[in-house]
């Protein structure tokens, strides 16, 4: 499909083209925004300006006012919305920028990667976790507050109240085990880096659950888009009170499959992590530093009437954390590994056995020996 069409089909409708002077005037905007914002990431100024200077820039009529910024990587063009001031970029255009940064392409200039987004193999994968992480880096290049919001029943806190709300604080509940360096570093170079490190703060089984209910959400939520678009036609022209029940729905049972998949992917995420979490504590400063980092995930929360996953978990965990502190005192420094973990945590059915603590040391110096012999071959 020519680009031409393809504007034509997403209702973009091309001005004309943007000076030199407000070229570099934008490309200095968003390149000095990006490296003052994520300077762990070692970003070039004056080559990340070249590079966005080099864009072919457009001033576009949008179908919507919520729309004001698009990147095609086809065309190397990014066109804005003609209702933005281009003199204060909003978080969208810097959005499309970063699309641009991140692109990854062959030498025959086949679109391989999109920070996130591997659209290698037969399977493109993590689409919209790769909007979600753009966009709450263009948040924060724009230094955006916290704003406490209410969406599909659904009460929480992000930097990002009109594109992105709930996708954009799922991934920094994501970010929240890994760190943010790993996910914006993968975000702008297009690389597994952020992948790899959740995996190992929980399962691959859970990142691709996870990566799939993102492209969930995001599906769900452009056909509740285009349902209140036909609502609100149907009420212009007084369609059939058939037709608006039947509207009506169907875009009710998508709020559902929001709200359910929205919280689903929440306790997917802290069940999960935390629960790899807790079998790594062996003594007291990870035991407690453990019950710190899980009180402290509140603030992430999205909240919900009725909603107790997280309150439950936090208990449960917390008796788990008790027993595994008597174990810590009676016992010392516990071995790391899940299967010693789990040998030990018998202790408190018969702390008082000798025959049992005999095979419990024994098994420690036998780990103990396997890892001094490891060592020296």
């Amino acid at each position: 499909m020519s680009i031409n069409s393809t504007l034509k089909r997403e209702g973009i409708e091309v001005i004309g083209p943007l000076n030199t002077l407000e070229i570099n005037k934008i490309a200095s905007n968003i390149s000095e925004k990006l490296c003052t914002t994520f300077p762990e990431h070692k970003l070039d100024q004056s080559k990340l300006f070249a590079s966005i200077a080099r864009l072919n820039m457009y001033v576009a009529k949008f179908p919507t006012n919520d729309a004001v910024a698009k990147y095609f990587y086809k065309n190397n063009s990014i066109y804005f919305s003609n209702k933005m001031d281009l003199n204060d970029l909003n978080t969208l255009a810097i959005h499309e920028c970063i699309h641009f940064i991140q692109e990854l392409k062959n030498k025959n200039g086949r679109l391989l990667r999109l920070g996130l987004y591997n659209l290698e193999g037969t399977r493109n994968t993590g689409m919209a976790l790769n909007e979600a992480a753009v966009q709450l880096m263009a948040s924060k290049a724009s230094n955006s507050n916290l704003d406490t919001v209410k969406y599909y029943g659904m009460d929480f806190s992000t930097e990002s109240p009109d594109f992105y709300p709930l996708q954009t604080t799922l991934i920094k509940e994501l970010a929240y085990f890994t760190g943010t360096y790993p996910l914006f570093h993968s975000t702008l170079f297009s690389n597994d880096v952020f992948k790899n490190t959740f995996i190992a703060k929980s399962s691959e089984k859970t990142y691709i659950e996870i990566e799939r209910n993102f492209d969930l959400l995001f599906y769900y939520e452009s056909e509740l888009s285009k349902l209140s678009y036909k609502l609100a036609t149907c009420a212009e022209t007084k369609a059939g009170a058939n037709k608006l029940k039947l509207l009506n729905q169907k875009s009710e049972k998508l709020k559902t499959l929001i709200f359910n998949t929205t919280l689903g992917t929440q306790n997917l995420i802290l069940q999960n992590c935390f629960t790899k979490e807790f079998e790594q504590i062996h003594d007291i400063e990870s035991l407690k530093a453990f019950q710190t980092h899980i009180y402290n995930f509140k603030n992430l929360l999205i909240n919900a009437e009725n909603y107790n996953f997280y309150n439950d978990f936090y208990c449960d965990m917390m008796n788990k954390l008790e027993n595994k502190r008597e174990l810590i005192k009676k016992y010392g420094v516990l071995p790391i590994s899940d299967e010693a973990t789990r040998e030990l945590s018998l202790v408190q059915k018969d702390f008082y056995s000798l025959s049992f603590l005999k095979k419990i040391f024994y098994k420690l110096s036998l780990l103990i020996e396997d890892r001094l012999r490891e060592k020296n071959m």
